[in-house]
């Protein structure tokens, strides 16, 4: 290996460790909600919980285009040493992301009423998942400015600061849950509203660090810090709004807002056709999807160290070190797809057995955790890669991708294995997985790097 080699697997780990470090808290915090409602006495406080949790994950995860295209646009901007362009991808994020989440407030009545419709399940279900959404829709606008302001931050190159930021809200969001719930006995409504605090702390915290960071050492008073960040906004006030970058914004969002929706999909269907399956069925799929989640924001890590490299590249035109990085990239998701697939091999039972100690959900859980050795070696690929098209702000693979893995793959084989039930839908999902990232990189090998080569 020689030096080159050695520093770009270097430039990779300085924002891919910061990435998987903080990546990793937010399943880690889902599985402490799981596992402080999983050791209460009934399942339907989790399966309520659950059904709740992606109504409204439903809204921040479609919202997803927030945090890929900031941070895309921002690595560019940064290749290109633009830092009007930089802060304008900001401005323009806080300003969507706030007025999508003051639309769902006001038409939250609508749109729980339709979810919970849709996801079915038993009255117990049904009643503790609107006791969840409740609370948790009024923390919507902090949850879409978080994703700009992450996204923003990692486009940037400040991967420490956004694994601090994830942790200190991580850890109030975990002490609150420990507190609401053990404490205070508020169960289904402590754990959401530990996260509704946890959402606005960590935008506060993220602005914050935003505004202030660039000013550590120079002693600036407040008032002059502000009177300086407001003259930089009515300088660039009028770009803010300029209509062909709106458009391109909006065309850029608009294919990240389909592929997310995809998955989405994916997601919903496997949720509500676990509840129609049954209250165990619905609890072990809620504790199979934070394990999905952690094997997910793990291998995020390197995607997002790839988006920024990769963006960054792009932004210089230096399409060589482009695809040297995808290459290097590939070589680690590969290396951390086996240690968590060895990890559930080695420890899934007991992993489960830290989650719940209901005897019907630990039995039924335990015989779907081979589906957790497999997804992290099918599933690692399209993570990359979703990641590389990122950074390359080419939206429309991504969305063409996952358009005919979800609906060529994903609800036909569910349809040809529902006779297998719960099997029947993780079969689908993993096939659904291993379609995307074949997709991707056929794309990639085929028309991509073949830019480079010709050069």
């Amino acid at each position: 290996m020689n030096v080159n080699t050695i520093k770009h697997h270097k430039q990779l780990f300085l924002i891919a460790l910061p990435m998987i470090f903080s990546n990793i808290t937010i399943p880690l915090l889902g599985l402490v909600d799981t596992a402080v409602l999983g050791h209460l006495d009934q399942a339907y406080y989790l399966g309520g919980s659950t059904v709740g949790a992606m109504i409204i994950t439903f809204v921040t995860w479609l919202c997803g285009f927030l945090r890929m295209s900031t941070t895309g646009l921002t690595a560019q901007a940064l290749g290109e040493e633009n830092a009007q362009k930089s802060l304008l991808v900001l401005l323009r994020g806080l300003l969507v992301a706030c007025l999508i989440g003051g639309a769902l407030i006001l038409l939250q009545s609508f749109y729980l009423d339709l979810s919970l419709g849709l996801a079915g399940g038993s009255e117990q279900i049904q009643f503790y998942a609107k006791q969840y959404c409740d609370i948790r829709i009024w923390g919507l606008p902090a949850a879409l400015s978080n994703l700009v302001i992450l996204g923003w931050l990692l486009g940037n190159h400040k991967a420490k600061a956004v694994m601090w930021i994830l942790i200190v809200t991580n850890l109030i969001n975990l002490s609150l849950d420990l507190l609401f719930v053990l404490v205070f006995d508020w169960q289904v409504q402590g754990v959401a509203s530990a996260t509704l605090i946890a959402e606005y702390s960590g935008a506060i915290i993220g602005l914050a660090y935003i505004i202030f960071a660039q000013q550590i050492g120079n002693r600036q008073s407040l008032k002059s810090i502000l009177i300086k960040m407001m003259g930089k906004f009515i300088d660039i006030r009028d770009q803010l709004f300029e209509k062909s970058a709106l458009i391109n914004y909006f065309q850029l969002n608009r294919d990240i807002l389909i592929r997310t929706l995809c998955l989405e999909i994916c997601f919903v269907f496997i949720t509500f056709q676990g509840a129609r399956l049954g209250d165990d069925v619905i609890a072990t799929n809620a504790i199979l999807m934070n394990f999905v989640l952690l094997i997910s924001f793990g291998l995020d890590g390197i995607a997002n160290a790839a988006e920024v490299l990769v963006g960054k590249a792009q932004g210089q035109k230096n399409l060589q070190q482009r695809n040297f990085v995808v290459k290097i990239a590939l070589f680690w998701t590969g290396l951390f797809a086996l240690t968590y697939s060895a990890l559930f091999a080695i420890a899934g039972d007991f992993l489960i057995g830290l989650l719940t100690d209901i005897p019907e959900v630990v039995f039924t859980t335990e015989q779907y955790v081979h589906w957790m050795i497999i997804l992290p070696i099918l599933g690692c690929w399209c993570y990359l890669f979703d990641g590389v098209f990122v950074g390359l702000m080419k939206a429309n693979v991504m969305r063409n991708s996952m358009i005919i893995a979800t609906f060529g793959c994903f609800f036909p084989m569910w349809w040809l294995l529902q006779g297998f039930g719960n099997h029947g839908l993780w079969a689908a999902f993993s096939v659904f997985l291993l379609v995307r990232g074949l997709s991707l990189a056929w794309h990639y090998y085929r028309v991509i790097e073949k830019q480079a080569i010709s050069l």
